[in-house]
């Protein structure tokens, strides 16, 4: 377990759901990656990298929607400029996307 945070420090987190709209390889990450675009509705588009090439497909994840955090300061990786960090569980260094249960609209933040 981490060091325990306070709710404030948890507040500050902005994690909201948005549908993938756009899914690309992504050659030259270091390890295997997609390029993501996702739709976070009335926030606007933000593009990200993932490495999640082992447990989905680009056809599996074209209009999926997922968990992100929005709100961390953008990160170049490669060639590429991360502007939000899509969110998952983490199992033997495989990443299973959180997604929310039902169809939500998109930016619908997490509490």
């Amino acid at each position: 377990m981490n060091k325990t945070i306070t709710f404030e420090d948890f507040s500050k987190i902005d994690l909201r759901v948005g549908t993938i709209i756009e899914v690309n390889d992504f050659p030259k990450a270091h390890k295997p990656a997609y390029q993501l675009t996702i739709d976070f509705g009335d926030l606007g588009l933000k593009k990200t990298s993932a490495q999640i090439t082992t447990l989905y497909t680009k056809a599996q994840l074209l209009n999926r929607q997922v968990v992100a955090n929005i709100n961390f300061a953008e990160k170049q990786i490669a060639n590429f400029m991360s502007q939000c960090l899509v969110v998952g569980a983490v199992d033997n260094s495989k990443v299973i996307l959180l997604s929310p249960e039902q169809q939500v609209p998109n930016g619908t933040p997490i509490r």
